[in-house]
């Protein structure tokens, strides 16, 4: 029996990607370090309560069938916001707290793999990737 593994349609991943990106670009040009609230508690919705609101108001855009659309796997996703959600309350926090140069290097980073990820390279996916292979060696080394 085949296992079911629960996805989220692409664009709607993209979507959430591009509400990053566009925060930080919009905390850049402003100095309104707020702006990157927006996506930090939809990520952190989407962590705590299996609902991202960006998504689901993207959902409502989509044209055809969610089935229909190139899947993401739902666990990857999470992985990755999970990596999103720091580093943009750590940049939400640096610019709060007057620290620049922290919240600078967050929001960078942030903003540099989630713009990479709309191009077609999911940086936390090959995180992900090398962590599994790590623990799968470490796994069968203890074995032996």
């Amino acid at each position: 029996m085949a296992e079911t593994v629960r996805s989220i349609p692409r664009p709607l991943v993209r979507t959430n990607q591009w509400v990053i990106v566009l925060s930080v670009v919009a905390t850049w040009i402003t100095g309104e370090e707020w702006n990157l609230a927006i996506p930090l508690v939809a990520g952190l919705m989407g962590l705590f309560f299996g609902f991202n609101p960006i998504m689901k108001v993207a959902r409502q855009f989509l044209k055809k069938e969610p089935s229909a659309y190139i899947p993401e796997e739902w666990n990857q996703q999470q992985f990755n916001q999970g990596i999103s959600v720091v580093c943009l309350a750590g940049g939400l926090a640096g610019y709060a707290f007057g620290w620049n140069t922290l919240g600078h290097a967050f929001t960078i980073m942030v903003a540099i793999a989630a713009f990479v990820a709309i191009l077609g390279f999911c940086i936390g996916c090959f995180i992900r990737f090398q962590y599994i292979q790590w623990r799968t060696k470490k796994r069968i080394g203890n074995q032996n």
